[in-house]
């Protein structure tokens, strides 16, 4: 790809994919998030957890949880994990954040983890099941709806903000991932949120129109959104829907992109029951048509975090959203780190720089 076509950032961060990985994402025609294959029904992965806590990463004994439940404004019942400090004041008032998972993840995997981290460090975090996804409601399931995932972030501050020990003037949101971009979205047209900061961050509108690093000609669009047509056809007359999501068994030439994703969801590091990675075919319209970086500056005099892996292939997203966001904005990079090294490992997410951001911000 020329530098004409791409600007010297993306290249940089894109320069690991080889001429064939190109390829490979432009046969498929998809490039989402869980890049992955077409497939009859989502399969869950088999769980590696212990029943009593339900989660992919450790329980804290500084942290308590507890499930909980609330509506969003198109009458779908969310369900979320609340987590608070152990030795909570109730006398005070604590600033609050709102916790979004990656595409075709639920809240027991990467959310929570941050979730459950920063209320280790004075936050109540709430960390929801995305509509259609998880344990929230939405029929059918498995399906995206960029605006409801955008209304579901207002809806964890509606909730928050009733909490009694919630200071409602101090909540943020932290999207991880797909929830990056819906994350911008939501706090461009919902100013309660007073501090957004994303890691790892996707643009799936972007990445569904272009392909993951731009990959996609427009022939290749127009074939995507051909084949979503006639998969219309299909369900409408009783057949069966398709999904895309991750395969469950690793091919031989799967590209490192795929192989990064499929170590997280598809092996006891990260996988859950419960995220099958499989989002409907025919979500790939409405994903197109979904712009969150066009009124970024709308965000502003709200703070903006952009924090992204030196090494991962998603850098650019964040770099695109950096020169479109107006001040006060800041782009993160953490040396060392791929895309879903940000989803779990502990040694090299920024805690420290998320948690002096909102403190800054929300303190």
């Amino acid at each position: 790809m020329s530098d004409n076509v791409m600007t010297r950032s993306k290249k940089r961060s894109f320069d690991n994919f080889d001429v064939g990985r190109r390829n490979w994402l432009k046969m498929t025609g998809i490039g989402i998030a869980a890049i992955g294959v077409v497939s009859a029904s989502p399969v869950a992965a088999l769980a590696q957890y212990d029943a009593a806590w339900d989660k992919t990463f450790p329980k804290s004994d500084r942290v308590d949880q507890r499930k909980v439940s609330y509506t969003n404004r198109l009458g779908i019942t969310l369900v979320a994990d609340l987590y608070v400090p152990k030795d909570l004041d109730r006398t005070r008032r604590y600033p609050a954040l709102v916790v979004g998972h990656p595409f075709g993840g639920v809240k027991e995997q990467t959310s929570g983890l941050y979730a459950q981290t920063m209320a280790g460090r004075g936050f109540i975090t709430l960390a929801h099941d995305a509509s259609y996804n998880g344990e929230s409601g939405g029929k059918p399931h498995f399906i995206s709806s960029p605006d409801a995932f955008v209304e579901d972030f207002s809806a964890g501050v509606d909730f928050l903000g009733m909490q009694p020990e919630v200071a409602r003037d101090r909540i943020g949101v932290i999207g991880v991932c797909a929830s990056g971009g819906f994350a911008l979205a939501a706090a461009q047209i919902d100013p309660r949120m007073r501090a957004v900061a994303t890691v790892s961050m996707y643009d799936m509108g972007s990445e569904r129109r272009s392909g993951l690093g731009h990959a996609m000609t427009e022939q290749d669009r127009r074939k995507a959104l051909q084949d979503v047509a006639e998969q219309r056809w299909i369900e409408f007359a009783g057949g069966e829907p398709r999904y895309v999501a991750l395969p469950e068994i690793l091919p031989a030439n799967a590209p490192p992109v795929l192989r990064e994703f499929y170590d997280y969801y598809r092996t006891p590091r990260g996988q859950h029951p419960r995220s099958t990675t499989g989002i409907s075919l025919t979500s790939t319209g409405s994903l197109m048509q979904f712009r969150p970086f066009d009124h970024l500056d709308d965000i502003s005099p709200r703070p903006v975090l952009l924090i992204a892996g030196e090494q991962a292939h998603s850098r650019y997203f964040s770099e695109d959203a950096f020169r479109q966001a107006a001040e006060p904005r800041e782009l993160y990079i953490v040396p060392g780190s791929g895309h879903v090294d940000l989803y779990d490992r502990v040694n090299l997410i920024p805690w420290d720089k998320l948690h002096s951001f909102f403190d800054q911000h929300l303190g």
